[in-house]
């Protein structure tokens, strides 16, 4: 079955809203998103500089990977929404499919 991630960048409107922007994602946006079939775990990123957005990686397994994000699109009508979340900007969004991995304790893998 394909793997792959959704890659997901995402802002707080502002600094100040920082701490409801992580708790939301966390607490209430991930659980919405690993609910849905085909997302089988999440992690969030910060910037080691501080600048910029956050990231989310949504790792996916299915056999249609698009396919997952359609059916996001279509949950999200539904998703808990939080007014600490940037909106006037479009997330950069990527699906990306696994082509390789390396484990340097099990060797090369496919």
């Amino acid at each position: 079955m394909p793997k792959g991630v959704f890659y997901v960048e995402s802002m707080p409107v502002s600094p100040e809203r920082e701490a409801d922007f992580h708790d939301w994602y966390q607490n209430t946006h991930l659980p919405e998103m690993a609910a849905l079939p085909g997302v089988v775990s999440a992690r969030r990123f910060a910037p080691t500089n501080g600048k910029g957005p956050f990231v989310t990686l949504y790792e996916l397994e299915a056999d249609d990977l698009d396919a997952i994000i359609t059916e996001v699109r279509k949950a999200a009508a539904g998703f808990t929404m939080s007014d600490a979340v940037a909106m006037d900007v479009n997330p950069n969004m990527r699906v990306l499919k696994l082509i390789g991995a390396y484990d340097p304790t099990a060797g090369a893998e496919a």
